[in-house]
């Protein structure tokens, strides 16, 4: 039991140093008193004994500091003495003690909180071996944007390159998996041999992948994650008998990987890539990859390597367009990962540092209030001989257990603050997973207090030992405390508060706005009313096959919609603001123009004047009518188009509009076969209305749309327009499901929760900043009303005197209010200053309003400056109020 032996020996110490103390008084009384006697024997009287006594043993507290400062160990009792000194002063005033504990808890404990995400988020070193030299490598555009990788380009990179001890690519999709006590939805990662060898990771149970498993003669394998081993496996130690049904093939389960690994994220179950061959278009950007760089290789130098590669293949490839490669690109994987978190985040932590300093600004002003009410007992100190060392000590003392005491409240705020934020987070943020209060958030906190407790301490002992001796007794007798130094330090500090508040309210009220405008865009569709059914069917390849997958969904669609209050059924591959859809090049060409070969098909899409950029979408009629989606020329998909008639394509607004701007497109023929492998020419219908499938905030894609039953996906989403309660919908269309093919998984939602997460991310930011601009309006608003309210009473006498002499009520209300605005316009002008400068930080973050607009600018001052004014009035109020008679009672 070693930590009560701690216990047990501390307590022997602090019994023993009690016992040294009291023998310490009395050997000092009776040296006293032993010089006393010399000095009465001498002729002195008794009274001129006993202080000539006390000059020559040189202060009675002081000799008894240097002697505890000589013993062993001398220290741990000056500290504890300094505690205990620090501790009675604090529960002197236990009102003012409350509201410096609580705020710093408050600034303490959210900077934890926040700091936790960022370090889980950009900070945790990934977790796999030597993960800073994990690399994901890109293709880059010829608009210079990175971009996946096609299969013989990769194929070049992982031959050609000098900088990698290994590559791998990897793609991701979510697929009907059954073999397990249930079917379900899982999501599987289609890997290269070599792709956990860049991770470092072995199986923790039976093999990893080698060479023969990616050939096409090979037997189907797969590895599983720890959980998924666990929860649907059974946790089985022989595997020779685990199977998994993945789209329509059956495949061996050969290892378990480790706990924790899970890249890419929410992936369960990986399989060889290539197993059916490879693409071998350049221009089809299928894989994503990672590579492991080799030792004393730099980043850098890997990035020259690739770039040289991929130029090189540029330069060679018969295939053009914007989709060919123009470069490549290297950049650490979890900067890759985190990327587009990192400014958010990096703006929020940013934020709440600012809370903090408003936090320690109240906190600061309420130690120079104390400290004002002891400048006697302080210079009385000083006086019998204490050095300013001791003094600076005994504050910074003061101030470490203020802010301990803070830190310890808002670190355990901070772990309810964590759950909280992980909970608020938007769904897209990465490695959500890494977010909790560790040991490196532990360590940043009370560092966190450290340097709060040395600043406030710092603070507090440079105001209270910088004047001389006899300033400490100026004020004594007249009624009053402090001295205008510290009321000027206070209005300093008060100024400061306004102007770092008034850029956090600035930056809430621009992200506010940017929310309004962003929920006025008309995203063109419905939102509510809408039940969504991920439907996933095995994946095909032969054409006979996947006919009889159109077949499937159109008898699904047909018992959907007799469905007691289900209006409208339709089906899409790809929900707008849920991911979005699949991009890629068409080509324009007439019915008599269709070449009889690959190379002439190909070579059509060296003609850029032929050519079109489009989203390619998978949609059957009812789509349209239950998203409300307007038909704006032409018609839906109807039943003369079957699978054997010629095919159709509904085209949207924007398409329409941009590449046949001096044309009509109705009649229009593309080909569009390099995004479903279907070369048959497709014939231009109708024109829909646009929807904004990436956010509100982008722009809505040009789109294509063909037909569900002429050329069918294995994986769709299908959508129900109805008024009856979600619940009862839901478990008849399951039982549907289930009736036509019990193995297939299904996933509900309502569009409404889609629309909702869409706008994750900035609501995220909105309430947190929101959060920190309200907490620190409330900190400074609470600062103002000290000051003056401190002020006031300072000034008892003065306002006394002057009511005295005849002023009325309203020369002593604008007399403390004028001393009040002016702190608050000048906080207001540096404030504004600050903000001009620094919200165009948050430009990235804003969407149809300025960093600089004027109306929120406005706004926030006006509200400031009235909450500021209040805080003023109601000290001023009281001032009126003073009595002359009891203000000069003692004068």
């Amino acid at each position: 039991m070693p930590i009560f032996a701690k216990i047990r020996s501390l307590l022997r110490n602090l019994s023993s140093a009690n016992h040294a103390d009291l023998d310490l008084d009395r050997e000092i009384d009776s040296h006293l008193q032993m010089l006393i006697e010399q000095n009465v024997e001498a002729g002195m009287s008794a009274k001129e004994a006993e202080r000539a006594a006390k000059i020559e043993l040189g202060g009675i507290e002081q000799v008894k500091e240097q002697v505890r400062e000589k013993r062993h160990g001398s220290w741990v009792l000056s500290v504890l003495s300094d505690c205990r000194y620090a501790v009675r002063q604090l529960r002197k005033n236990p009102g003012s003690t409350a509201v410096a504990v609580i705020t710093l808890a408050l600034g303490i404990g959210v900077t934890t909180a926040i700091f936790s995400v960022v370090y889980g988020v950009l900070l945790r070193p990934l977790p796999y071996p030597d993960a800073n030299r994990i690399m994901a490598v890109f293709e880059v555009t010829s608009k210079g944007r990175p971009s996946r990788i096609a299969d013989p380009n990769f194929d070049d990179l992982r031959d050609q390159n000098r900088s990698f001890q290994s590559i791998a690519k990897y793609n991701e999709f979510i697929a009907s998996v059954s073999g397990t006590t249930t079917p379900s939805r899982t999501r599987v990662a289609h890997v290269s041999p070599d792709f956990f060898k860049v991770f470092g990771i072995q199986p923790t149970l039976g093999r990893g992948f080698n060479a023969n498993d990616a050939k096409k003669v090979a037997g189907p394998t797969v590895l599983v994650s720890y959980g998924y081993w666990k929860q649907h496996l059974g946790s089985p130690e022989d595997l020779s008998q685990a199977h998994l049904k993945i789209d329509n093939a059956v495949y061996s389960v050969v290892g378990v990987l480790p706990v924790g690994f899970n890249f890419p994220a929410d992936v369960e179950l990986w399989v060889p890539s290539d197993l059916e061959g490879e693409n071998i278009s350049r221009t089809a950007h299928n894989y994503s990859a990672v590579g492991r760089l080799r030792d004393g290789v730099t980043v850098e130098q890997a990035n020259a390597d690739i770039g040289t590669i991929a130029r090189r293949i540029h330069d060679s490839s018969s295939e053009q367009g914007d989709y060919l490669l123009k470069d490549g690109k290297v950049i650490p994987l979890q900067e890759s990962i985190t990327g587009k978190a990192r400014s958010t985040l990096l703006i929020l932590l940013g934020a709440v540092g600012f809370l903090l300093m408003v936090a320690c600004a109240n906190v600061a002003n309420l130690l120079l209030a104390q400290l004002s009410v002891r400048e006697r007992e302080l210079a009385i100190r000083r006086a019998l001989g204490a050095t300013r060392g001791r003094l600076v000590r005994q504050l910074l003392t003061e101030a470490f257990l203020l802010s301990s005491v803070g830190g310890a409240l808002g670190v355990l705020g901070a772990f309810a603050g964590v759950t909280g934020l992980v909970a608020l987070a938007p769904a897209n943020l990465p490695r959500l997973d890494s977010v909790s209060i560790s040991i490196p958030v532990l360590v940043f906190a009370f560092f966190l207090c450290t340097i709060v407790a040395a600043a406030l301490g710092t603070f507090t002992a440079a105001r209270s030992t910088s004047g001389e001796v006899r300033d400490g007794f100026a004020g004594e007798g007249r009624g009053q405390t402090g001295s205008e130094g510290s009321q000027y330090l206070g209005r300093v500090i008060v100024a400061a508060q306004i102007a770092i508040t008034l850029v956090l309210v600035i930056g809430a009220g621009l992200l506010g706005r940017s929310l309004m405008k962003v929920l006025e865009v008309n995203p063109g569709f419905r939102v509510d009313k809408i039940i969504t059914m991920d439907v996933a069917l095995p994946s095909l390849n032969d054409p006979k096959a996947k006919a009889s997958q159109g077949v499937f969904y159109s008898n699904l669609i047909d018992r959907l919609k007799q469905i007691p209050g289900v209006q409208k059924v339709g089906a899409v591959s790809g929900l707008p603001m849920d991911g979005g859809l699949p991009d890629g090049t068409f080509v324009l060409i007439a019915q008599n123009e269709m070449p009889k070969t690959p190379d002439g098909l190909g070579a059509l899409f060296n003609q850029k004047e032929r050519l079109g950029n489009a989203d390619f979408g998978v949609a059957t009629e009812g789509y349209f009518q239950a998203l409300g989606i307007p038909l704006i020329r032409g018609r839906f998909f109807d039943e003369r188009d079957g699978a054997n008639s010629p095919h159709v394509a509904v085209i949207s607004e924007s398409l329409a509009r941009t590449r046949w701007p001096n044309q009509d497109p109705l009649g229009q023929t593309i080909e569009f076969g390099n995004m479903d492998g279907d070369v048959r020419l497709l014939t231009v219908i109708g024109i829909v209305g646009d929807t904004h499938e990436y956010g509100l905030e982008a722009p809505p894609a040009p789109t294509v749309y063909v037909n569900l039953f002429q050329r069918p996906r294995s994986t769709m989403t299908v959508t129900m327009l109805s008024d009856t309660d979600v619940e009862s919908v839901t478990s008849t269309a399951r039982g549907i499901l289930k009736d036509l093919d019990p193995e297939i998984p299904v996933k509900f939602r309502t569009f409404s929760q889609i629309y909702s997460a869409s706008l994750g991310s900035r609501r995220f930011n909105l309430i947190l900043i929101g959060f920190f601009g309200i907490s620190a309006l409330l900190l400074a608003t609470t600062g103002v009303f000290g000051v003056m309210a401190y002020s006031v009473t300072r000034r008892t006498r003065e306002i006394g005197i002057r009511v005295a002499l005849g002023a009325a009520t309203g020369e002593i209300l604008r007399l403390i209010l004028g001393q009040g605005m002016r702190t608050i316009l000048i906080g207001v002008v540096i404030g504004i200053s600050g903000a001009l400068a620094l919200t165009r930080t948050v430009k990235s973050l804003l969407f149809g309003v300025t960093a600089t607009d004027p109306l929120t600018f406005a706004g926030v001052i006006l509200l400031l400056m009235g909450t500021a004014l209040l805080a003023c009035y109601i000290p001023a109020r009281r001032a009126t109020k003073v009595d002359p008679i009891i203000a000069l009672r003692y004068e």
